[in-house]
């Protein structure tokens, strides 16, 4: 049984989890949301859950609406036009009320069981805790990890994250102060504009963690549950190349002086 942290002894506020929803009905059907709702409602560390669809064109926005708004207090729906995944957890953040804002991606992946991974390290002073599969991708197909090894040799030879192993899962914390300051500083990332068809924007956790540690900020990354889960918005190979392109951007900007790492 687990036991839960409660930021409200260790004088931390509540948190604000961000859900990012782009054209999810099948994962809605598996009951991802009920099992999220189950565990946040009655959890004194979450103070709401904002749902940010991604301009879904399938019945998700309805879903969400007519069987969890009604049921789940904490749960609220902001409606984004379709501009990808970066673009919702970027709302969601703008949006957070509690000192800590979390994101996880709604196929659940990592447990939602498994945020008290993510919780515990917070009152030892980390503005950034993320969830890490280390070099385990239990269930993956062989392609996708051999491509993924590929891309963090790549990713680890160009840009410096300071040792960072994992900045691909879905499943992070951060302090709310510091996720705005460096989403203002982003430059890759910093204009949304309308996409057709999926865009997980691979690249924008590169960027935020990149800045994130050029600024300062205390990471941690803490092992965690995950089992990969076949979804119909990853094209692996497409966001592979998305993901190569924008750590080029990211090295060329950085080789240009073009970031700004004041605080």
């Amino acid at each position: 049984m687990l036991k839960y942290t409660n930021l409200l002894e260790t004088n931390m506020s509540k948190i604000s989890l961000v859900i990012p929803l782009y054209n999810e009905d099948t994962n809605l059907q598996k009951g991802v949301m009920d099992k999220i709702g189950n565990y946040i409602q009655n959890n004194q560390n979450f103070m709401e859950v904002i749902i940010v669809d991604d301009g879904s064109d399938d019945t998700s926005k309805e879903i969400i609406k007519s069987k969890y708004l009604p049921v789940f207090n904490k749960f609220h729906l902001v409606e984004n036009r379709h501009k990808g995944k970066a673009s919702a957890i970027i709302t969601g953040i703008k949006r957070a009320k509690g000192e800590y804002v979390m994101f996880s991606d709604i196929d659940l992946a990592t447990p939602i069981e498994e945020a008290e991974k993510l919780i515990e390290p917070l009152s030892q002073g980390f503005d950034i805790v993320i969830g890490s599969r280390k070099s385990e991708r239990k269930g993956a197909p062989i392609l996708r990890k051999i491509m993924a090894l590929g891309a963090i040799i790549i990713r680890d030879i160009l840009i410096d994250l300071n040792g960072i192993k994992d900045t691909q899962c879905g499943f992070k914390i951060f302090k709310t102060s510091a996720a705005k300051e460096i989403i203002n500083k982003l430059i890759v990332y910093s204009k949304s504009k309308i996409v057709k068809g999926s865009s997980v924007s691979a690249g924008f956790d590169m960027e935020f963690l990149f800045v994130a540690n050029k600024l300062g900020h205390k990471i941690k990354e803490v092992p965690v549950t995950w089992t990969h889960v076949e979804t119909k918005n990853v094209n692996f190979l497409k966001d592979s190349y998305n993901a190569l392109k924008d750590i080029l951007m990211i090295k060329n900007l950085e080789r240009k002086k073009k970031y700004d790492f004041k605080k």
